[in-house]
C-alpha cells in the first residue's frame, strides 16, 4: 500500500474527531456578541468602480439610547453612530473618512467627490470629501434656513448639490403643534378638522424647500418652494428638474383617498417654465427613469408608455401588441422594469415573460419565457445592463431550495448565461457605470455578510471587508430549509437552525420565532443565541388568508413542528414560541388555540384588536387601516364584522390559554403601546394563569431590545430563563419531589 493511500485512510478516520475538537475550542455566541456585530450599510460604488464607501456600524447598538417618547418631535433627531469608510478597490486599502451620525453618502457625477450629511450640534451639516485632498470639508451654506436631511443629489457641473431645507419658521410651527398634541395642557380634537392632530404634524414634517447649493462658495438658491416632494430627478445636462408633489387632503382610513399627487417638470434656468407630466390625482403614479433622466416609462392599463422629457412626446410602445404571439392570443399585461443605458430600449415584464422593447424600431420581443402555473419555477430579477446595452444582468433565486446567483442574457447570442449559482447567500449587487466591476454582499448563509468585488463576468472575486474577524472563534448555528404541508395541504417552507455542537443521537428543545413567511436564510442573532443555548430554532411560514388569518398560525406552525418531531429531532414536550410585533400578537393568539407549547413570549405585540384600533395616536389611523386593508387582514371594519375582531383578539380567549406566557413591552412604544399588552396580563392574572409582564420604561418597539444595552441583555436573560424553566425535564422534576 502506498504512503499516499495510507495517509488518506488515516485522514478519513481522523476527520470526524478532528472537526468537533476544533468546534470545542470556540466559545459560545452570546447576546453580548450580538451587540458587537458590525455591518456596512448605505454602500455606494463610484462611477468608475474604483472606490466604495459605506456606513459601518453596530446596528444593534444603534437602537439603544433613543428617546421614544419624543417620536414626531420636530426638534429631535435620533442618535446613531457610524464610520464612513472609504475602500480603494484597486489598491486594496481602506480608511475611515468621518465618524458620527452620518447619512446619505453620494458620489459626484465625475466620481472625484463624495457628499454626505453629518449631525453637528443636533443639526444636519453638509460635508464634501475630495479624492484629491483626502479631506472632508464642511460646506457653510449662505442661508438662514436649516438642512432637512435626506435629499442630496449632485448636479452635472460637479460643484452644485440639490438639497432639502426648512423654512425659517418650520421648527417653531412644528413645535407648537407637537406641544399641543403631546403636552397640552389642553388638547382639543374636532371631527370637523380635515386631519387628526398627529397626521397634521406628520404632514408638517414632510414639508421641505428644494434648494441648490454651490459647494465652492456656499451660495444657496431656492428651486421649489415649501412642499411635500418626492421622486426628484435632474436630467444629465442639468437643464430641468422632475418631481412628484403630494397634496394632503384629509386623514384617510383606507390609504387611498387622503392625498392628491401631481408630477411636474421644471426648468432650472427659468422656474416659471413648468410642465405638468401627470395631472392631480388620488392615484399614485410610478415612473421608471432612463439613466440620463430624459425619458420616463410607465405601465398604463397593461401597456407600456414612454415620454420624452425634452419634447413631451408620449408613445404607447405596446399598442396592438398585447398578446403572446401571432398564434397565441393569451393576453399580455406589461409592467416596466428598466431602461437600457442609451434609453433606446427597455425591459418589460409580464407574468409569462420578459420582453425587450425597442423604442425607436417599435419592436416588442419576448426573450425569456415563464410558466405562470409553475409555482416552483425560479425567479429572475432585472438587476442592470452592461454599459454597451448588449447584456442584461439578472439575479436568480430558486423557489424550492436555497440556490441563488447572477445570470446574464446576451441579446446578440440570444442566450441566458450563468455567471454564478450557489446555495450560499448573494445580494445587494452594484455594477459600476462603466460596467467593469461588481460589488455584492456574500454570506455562507449563517454568518454575517461581507462585501466582495468581482469583474463584470464575476471572475477575480475578492473579499473587500472583514467586518467581524472575531466571529471565527465563535460557535454559529447551521441552517436548513424545511418543506412541509399545513393542515389545509398548502406547501410551506421554514428555516431550521441547529443547536451548536449538535448530537444526532439526541432530541432537543425547539423554539419557534414566528411572523409571516420565511424562506431565505442569512445571519440572525436571535437564532444563534438560541442555538448556543442548546435549542433548535425554527422560523416557520404560515399561509395568511384575508378575513380570518388568525387560524393560519395553528395550521402552519404546528404542522412544521410535527415535521421536525417526525424526523426525531425535537422533544415534543419542550417546544416554545415567541415573536415580535405582529409575531408577538401571533404568539398570544396561537396559545389561545392550542396547548402544544411549553412556554410562549409576546414581544411588543397587541392582544386586543378592538382597543388597538385607536390605541396609538402618534401614528394616526394606521391601526384602522392595518386591520381593514393592511397586515392584519381582517378586510372589513369593526362595525361590518365585529365578530372577526373578537376572534382575532387574544384577550377574548384568555380563559383558554394554559401555556405560561411572558409579555415584554416598552413604555415608549408608539407602534404597539404597552397598555394594549397590559390588558392580557390583567386578564390572565384574573383567571389564575401563569403570566409575567415586563414593561421596560425607557424602551420602545421591541421592548428591552429597543432600550439600552442593559435592557437588551436583561430581555435575553429573561427569555432564556423562561424557556429553561418550562423546558425542565418533567420526569426528573417528579422524582425530586418530597
Amino acid at each position: 500500500m502506498s504512503k499516499f493511500i495510507t495517509l488518506a485512510i488515516c485522514l478519513f478516520f481522523f476527520i470526524p474527531y478532528f472537526i468537533p475538537s476544533i468546534q470545542a475550542q470556540k466559545s459560545a455566541f452570546t447576546a453580548e456578541d450580538a451587540i458587537r456585530i458590525k455591518n456596512l450599510g448605505s454602500t455606494s460604488l463610484s462611477p468608475d468602480g474604483d472606490f466604495l464607501v459605506g456606513l459601518r456600524s453596530e446596528s444593534t447598538r444603534n437602537r439603544f439610547g433613543v428617546d421614544h417618547f419624543r417620536f414626531r418631535d420636530p426638534s429631535y433627531i435620533r442618535p446613531a453612530f457610524y464610520e464612513l469608510v472609504f475602500y480603494d478597490l484597486k489598491n486594496q486599502s481602506s480608511n475611515v473618512i468621518a465618524e458620527g451620525n452620518i447619512s446619505s453618502p453620494n458620489w459626484s457625477a465625475d466620481g472625484s467627490q463624495l457628499a454626505f450629511y453629518k449631525m453637528v450640534e443636533n443639526q444636519y451639516r453638509l460635508f464634501v470629501y475630495s479624492l484629491n485632498t483626502k479631506k472632508a470639508t464642511p460646506i457653510i451654506l449662505k442661508s438662514t434656513m436649516m438642512l432637512s436631511g435626506g435629499l442630496l443629489e449632485w448636479m452635472s457641473d460637479n460643484k452644485s448639490i440639490l438639497i432639502g431645507m426648512r423654512t425659517e419658521d418650520w421648527l417653531k410651527k412644528g413645535m407648537e403643534m407637537y406641544q399641543e398634541a403631546a403636552e397640552g395642557p389642553l388638547t382639543v380634537y374636532d371631527s370637523e378638522e380635515p386631519f387628526l392632530k398627529w397626521d397634521a404634524l406628520g404632514n408638517h414634517e414632510d414639508l421641505t424647500v428644494i434648494a441648490k447649493v454651490n459647494i465652492e462658495n456656499g451660495n444657496t438658491s431656492t428651486l421649489l418652494p415649501e412642499g411635500d416632494y418626492s421622486g426628484i430627478r435632474i436630467d444629465k445636462q442639468g437643464n430641468f428638474l422632475v418631481y412628484q408633489q403630494t397634496i394632503p387632503l384629509k386623514t384617510s382610513y383606507n390609504r387611498r383617498d387622503g392625498s392628491e399627487y401631481v408630477w411636474k417638470k421644471q426648468s432650472l434656468s427659468n422656474p416659471a417654465d413648468t410642465t405638468i407630466l401627470k395631472e392631480k390625482s388620488k392615484k399614485r403614479q410610478s415612473y421608471v427613469f432612463s439613466d440620463d433622466n430624459r425619458w420616463i416609462a410607465w405601465a398604463d392599463s397593461g401597456h407600456v408608455k414612454v415620454r420624452s422629457l425634452l419634447n413631451d412626446e408620449v408613445l404607447n410602445l405596446t399598442k396592438d401588441k398585447n398578446q403572446l404571439s401571432e398564434t397565441d392570443t393569451t393576453k399580455v399585461e406589461y409592467s416596466v422594469e428598466m431602461w437600457s443605458p442609451d434609453a433606446t430600449q427597455l425591459v418589460a415584464r409580464s407574468k409569462q415573460s420578459l420582453w425587450l422593447i425597442d423604442r425607436e424600431a417599435g419592436t416588442v420581443d419576448r426573450f425569456m419565457e415563464f410558466d405562470p402555473e409553475d409555482e416552483k419555477a425560479p425567479s429572475y430579477g432585472v438587476e442592470d445592463w452592461s454599459a454597451d446595452g448588449k447584456l442584461l444582468y439578472l439575479t436568480y433565486s430558486a423557489t424550492d431550495k436555497w440556490e441563488r446567483g447572477l445570470f446574464r442574457y446576451d441579446f446578440e447570442k440570444k442566450e441566458l448565461q450563468e455567471l454564478l449559482k450557489s446555495n450560499e447567500l448573494y445580494r445587494s449587487w452594484q455594477l459600476s457605470e462603466d460596467g467593469s466591476r461588481w460589488t455584492y454582499r456574500y454570506s455562507d448563509g449563517d454568518r454575517p455578510d461581507d462585501i466582495f468585488v468581482a469583474d463584470a463576468d464575476l471572475k477575480n472575486r475578492r473579499q473587500v471587508t472583514n467586518l467581524n474577524p472575531w466571529v471565527k472563534d465563535k460557535k454559529f448555528t447551521k441552517s436548513e430549509l424545511i418543506k412541509y404541508l399545513d393542515s389545509d395541504g398548502k406547501e410551506l417552507y421554514g428555516i431550521l437552525y441547529y443547536p451548536v455542537d449538535y448530537d444526532p443521537n439526541k432530541k432537543y428543545p425547539l423554539v419557534c420565532e414566528i411572523y409571516e413567511r420565511f424562506f431565505d436564510n442569512g445571519y440572525r442573532y436571535s437564532m444563534n443565541i438560541l442555538a448556543n443555548n442548546g435549542y433548535f430554532g425554527f422560523r416557520p411560514s404560515v399561509n395568511l388568508e384575508e378575513g380570518r388569518p388568525g387560524v393560519a398560525w395553528v395550521k402552519g406552525v404546528t404542522a412544521g413542528i410535527n415535521k421536525l418531531i417526525e424526523r426525531g429531532l425535537v422533544d415534543p414536550d419542550k417546544v416554545g414560541v415567541h415573536g415580535t410585533s405582529y409575531g408577538g400578537y401571533a404568539a398570544s393568539l396561537l396559545i389561545a388555540q392550542t396547548d402544544r407549547f411549553a412556554a410562549a413570549i409576546n414581544i411588543s405585540g397587541k392582544t386586543n384588536m378592538i382597543s388597538f384600533l385607536g390605541d396609538s395616536p402618534r401614528i394616526g389611523t394606521r391601526n384602522y387601516a392595518a386591520a381593514e386593508v393592511g397586515q392584519d387582514r381582517i378586510g372589513e371594519s369593526l362595525w361590518e364584522a365585529p365578530m372577526k375582531y373578537i376572534e382575532h383578539s387574544a384577550i377574548m380567549y384568555a380563559d383558554r390559554m394554559n401555556t405560561p406566557h411572558l409579555l415584554l413591552t416598552g413604555e415608549g412604544d408608539w407602534n404597539v403601546p404597552a397598555a394594549n399588552t397590559r390588558e392580557l396580563y390583567y386578564a390572565l392574572r384574573r383567571l389564575g394563569k401563569k403570566v409575567v409582564w415586563v414593561n421596560y420604561k425607557t424602551a420602545g418597539h421591541g421592548a428591552g431590545w429597543a432600550g439600552t444595552e442593559e435592557t437588551y441583555l436583561d430581555q435575553w436573560d429573561r427569555m432564556l430563563d423562561w424557556y429553561k424553566e418550562y423546558f425542565k425535564d418533567k420526569e426528573k422534576e417528579e422524582k425530586t419531589k418530597p
